[in-house]
């Protein structure tokens, strides 16, 4: 309470009691797989298809990154990071994987070649001058004075050193003791251009273009490291993706580059990656090639997975100009899109496949009973009604988990609440900061069941927000916790339309009196 000094009128602003609770992105992929150039192991964020063919290129044969990401933009995807892996891997003898011509940002000072110590240093913020120069034989003694910008600040001076040879030799010198950059002479060129005043920026060094993928791979360079920001492990820093993508994965298998053993572990990690995360999905591609039967039993015998974090779909869709490729990014897309027109709570079938002119396999009502139990999320082409998406399970053995849509909502909604909750750290852990969690909470579950996300007729039967003495008795209270304790009904897609159609006998008869 403020304390009045004199007399007056005072106004005072007051705590409403509850903060809104905004809902967070539903439908943000990211997709790990070979691209023809851009960084290596950088999760770069782009929006549409011009963007991802600037950074990173057009179509490469043997990959299908590029296609994937073009179908997920087509279907209705939106925001998306892309990471690029093979930096590193085995070439196939023309310039297998795509190499940078340097680590780090270059340039050139006469005969010396200049490279920042750090390949992580943004280009442009290094330069490097000449800022004295004596030649042999003038007033001065041969030397020259070497000064180190970064960011427009002078950060090193080096004075005194020579071309020539002996310790002021300026390679010796700044390669001994510069923190920012490196020298290396140019072989074939003189220091004869060498005059005060001559300076450069370290740029980007350049690029060459990916002839074709890497021969042979390994899981590693899809895995990756956390430490390192590499592969699926470094997409552990960036919160906001909810669906993860790896068609390269199954183009890599499909021309020999990994065996189905480095699949399965690969497609494994990234169901790990999900779980771990706990608000993302991993969509999985099976392998090419393979009819009903065969997809059951790899699905149910040979890969075995079980991840309310997952969703697996078959078969592969056949894309004009294009060989057949794996469904996943395209699903991605429809994701987003039925996210957009629908909300998250709708199951992502029934959907139409834009760009899908055919599919690799056609299969019959009767297969697709063998497959939908196993959690195989058939594409199936319907005539005159195109090419859909004809399922929406996750690969959970848990009854409560099966659709696809009561995992992403539980998703959205976690997330949506641990984002704007976090106004609750250090408050006092008492009766009125129950009040505010109960309303707060109580006032977002409300907007989502009246957009149709909860099953019941009012907000009482599709749940509940409990908050009090109960839920935090005095040893919580003492440890510093506070426990809100929320339940919901989500609705459930109705994926068996039953019409139990009878014959009886109508009419009317006439009864004489």
């Amino acid at each position: 309470m403020p304390t009045y000094l004199s007399p007056g009128v005072y106004v005072e602003e007051t705590d409403s009691g509850s903060r809104p609770i905004q809902g967070v992105g539903t439908a943000v992929a990211a997709f790990v797989g070979l691209a023809e150039k851009g960084p290596f192991n950088k999760p770069t964020l782009v929006s549409n298809w011009t963007q991802y063919n600037k950074n990173f290129g057009g179509f490469v044969e043997g990959a299908c990154l590029a296609e994937s990401v073009f179908g997920y933009f087509q279907n209705g995807g939106g925001n998306a990071y892309v990471v690029r892996i093979g930096e590193g891997a085995n070439g196939n003898g023309s310039n297998g994987a795509q190499k940078q011509v340097e680590s780090a940002p270059q340039g050139v000072l006469a005969n010396y070649k200049v490279l920042a110590l750090d390949p992580h240093t943004p280009p442009d913020t290094v330069r490097v001058e000449v800022t004295e120069y004596h030649n042999e034989g003038e007033e001065h003694p041969a030397g020259l004075k070497l000064v180190v910008h970064r960011d427009g600040d002078v950060v090193e001076e080096f004075p005194g050193v020579t071309t020539g040879r002996g310790k002021a030799n300026i390679q010796t010198v700044v390669n001994a003791s510069s923190k920012f950059v490196t020298l290396e002479q140019i072989a074939g060129r003189t220091a004869e251009d060498l005059h005060a005043g001559m300076q450069v920026a370290l740029a980007a060094p350049a690029e060459v273009a990916m002839a074709s993928p890497p021969a042979r791979l390994s899981s590693e360079d899809y895995m990756g490291d956390v430490e390192d920001r590499s592969g699926i492990a470094g997409l552990e820093a960036v919160d906001e993706i909810t669906m993860l993508c790896m068609p390269d994965l199954l183009t890599a298998y499909q021309r020999g580059a990994i065996d189905l053993d480095t699949v399965q572990v690969v497609q494994r990690a990234m169901i790990d990656h999900c779980e771990l995360m706990g608000d993302r999905m991993a969509i999985l591609d099976p392998p090419p090639g393979l009819n009903a039967q065969q997809v059951k039993e790899w699905r149910v015998d040979k890969a075995g997975y079980d991840s309310k974090f997952a969703a697996l779909y078959w078969p592969w869709l056949n894309v004009a100009g294009h060989k057949c490729l794996p469904p996943s990014g395209f699903l991605a897309g429809i994701w987003g899109r039925n996210d957009d027109t629908r909300g998250v709570h709708k199951a992502p079938a029934n959907e139409v496949v834009r760009g899908a002119i055919g599919l690799e396999t056609q299969i019959t009502r009767k297969e697709h009973d063998l497959l939908n139990p196993a959690g195989i999320n058939c594409i199936r082409a319907f005539p005159g009604r195109g090419i859909r998406v004809w399922g929406a399970r996750t690969l959970s053995s848990d009854s409560a988990w099966r659709y696809l849509n009561i995992r992403r909502l539980f998703n959205y909604l976690e997330e949506s609440i641990l984002e704007n909750t976090d106004w609750v750290v250090f408050e006092p852990n008492d009766q009125a900061l129950w009040a505010k969690l109960r309303r707060t909470v109580n006032a977002f579950l409300v907007n989502e069941w009246r957009k149709g996300a909860l099953f019941g007729l009012t907000p009482a039967e599709a749940f509940y927000v409990k908050c009090d003495d109960e839920t935090n008795p005095a040893e919580g209270i003492d440890a510093g916790e506070v426990v809100c304790e929320i339940g919901v009904a989500p609705v459930k897609p109705a994926e068996f339309v039953v019409f139990r159609l009878s014959q009886f006998s109508g009419g009317t008869s006439l009864v004489a009196e």
